[in-house]
């Protein structure tokens, strides 16, 4: 159970690899649609939020 939950998550890993650039895109267009929901209250938390995602995913990148 545990080996196949192991792949599982590597391959969760490789498809962020090859796809960080759309994923970080993806967060954009998440973020702008809530800012624009919440009418600009929360923008702050929401850009901090993308970014530590983004900043994730580019270390995803790193440690190929």
């Amino acid at each position: 159970m545990f080996e196949s939950l192991k792949n599982l998550a590597g391959k969760a890993t490789d498809l962020a690899r090859e796809h960080s650039g759309a994923i970080g895109q993806g967060l954009d267009k998440v973020a702008d649609v809530i800012d624009g929901k919440t009418d600009g209250k929360y923008s702050g938390q929401i850009d901090t939020a993308t970014g530590k995602a983004k900043e994730f995913i580019n270390k995803l990148d790193d440690s190929k």
